[in-house]
């Protein structure tokens, strides 16, 4: 049975996903939600960069839910809990790569985000590539092991190309180094993360005590300038948090991210972009998780390079939308899915 889906904005990851879904066959757009109004009544494939695909995008929330598809995408910058509650009370499916994975975070906006689920019998699944995505991989390889004491991901990015002022500035980017508020700045900015431990913790079985963010900075000692936005001289270019869940003490999941801008840092970091994920226990088992393009990629800058980034992140929400639609009605995440797969990807 082919999986109605409607795509929800259509920014650098939404169109990433409107591909994906265009090229599935298990997958049929037959709609888009336009946030610009410059958008509005434009073909989505040729929003996405690719062929006309007969689909034009709209504003109007109620015709698309009149619609009645199986499942939206949702790929804005940052979620709104009225439009979640919205498309959930209709009855529509959500996955979603716009920082949730519990909803944990949102405090009384999760509560009536349970409640549109149940109110409609639909499903809200947060996902992307990290967190989401890197989690799952430490969730199948503790599999193997007959104890685990502890699960860690670690990410390491050098994001100068990586040019998203609206999200890293909140993360404490550019702030001055000695900015007191920063510690906060890092919890609020990144609390996806924390999220994320404690999906973790219940595909381990375990009752977490707490969950906590430590973090540590460098600064820049020259003007980092990028295409949108500069960090001055001083200011935080370097970024190093740790999202810990701890039981009496110990922890047993974390998940840690560097992130650094500019060739001019102080301490300087030493960076290798991608993941290295390691399960502690019985036995103890450890992955690296690098990324690169395929031979015949044809990007030729490193902005153009970043589109990989973009794949990555849409590509776990649009291949869980099958599990999503069977899931029973409520917040899921991936331990309550059947494994997703990646179907309709390999050329025939």
């Amino acid at each position: 049975m082919t999986v109605r889906v409607v795509q929800w904005t259509t920014g650098n990851v939404g169109k990433r996903a409107v591909r994906a879904i265009a090229a599935n066959p298990g997958l049929e757009l037959v709609g888009c939600y336009a946030f610009s109004a410059d958008k509005v009544g434009r073909d989505v494939g040729e929003l996405a960069g690719i062929d006309a695909i007969g689909v034009a995008a709209t504003d109007d929330v109620d015709a698309l839910l009149a619609l009645r598809p199986d499942c939206v995408v949702y790929t804005p910058m940052w979620s709104s809990t009225d439009e979640l509650v919205r498309i959930l009370r209709a009855g529509v499916n959500v996955v979603s790569t716009a920082a949730f994975i519990t909803g944990g975070n949102l405090g009384a906006d999760r509560d009536r985000i349970a409640e549109a689920c149940v109110e409609g019998g639909a499903s809200m699944f947060g996902t992307g590539v990290s967190p989401g995505f890197a989690e799952l991989v430490a969730i199948v390889l503790a599999n193997i092991c007959e104890r685990v004491d502890k699960v860690t991901v670690s990410e390491s990015a050098h994001t100068t190309y990586y040019d998203s002022p609206a999200t890293e500035i909140l993360a404490g980017f550019g702030r001055p180094i000695d900015d007191p508020q920063l510690p906060a700045m890092t919890a609020e900015g990144t609390a996806v993360f924390g999220e994320a431990v404690a999906m973790v913790a219940d595909a381990l079985g375990v009752e977490l005590d707490e969950i906590v963010c430590e973090a540590e900075y460098a600064q820049t000692t020259e003007d980092v300038v990028m295409d949108s936005w500069t960090i001055s001289a001083g200011c935080v270019a370097g970024l190093a948090a740790t999202w810990q869940g701890r039981v009496g003490g110990r922890t047993v999941v974390d998940l840690n991210v560097r992130w650094k801008k500019g060739e001019t840092l102080d301490p300087d970091w030493v960076i290798e972009d991608g993941w290295v994920i390691q399960v502690d226990g019985l036995p103890t088992v450890r992955t690296r998780v690098d990324f690169m393009p395929p031979a015949d990629f044809a990007a030729t800058t490193m902005q153009e390079f970043m589109v990989i980034g973009e794949i990555m992140t849409a590509m776990p929400a649009v291949n869980a939308i099958p599990q999503v639609v069977e899931a029973a009605p409520g917040i899921v995440t991936y331990p309550d899915l059947r494994l997703t797969a990646p179907r309709g990807w390999v050329p025939r």
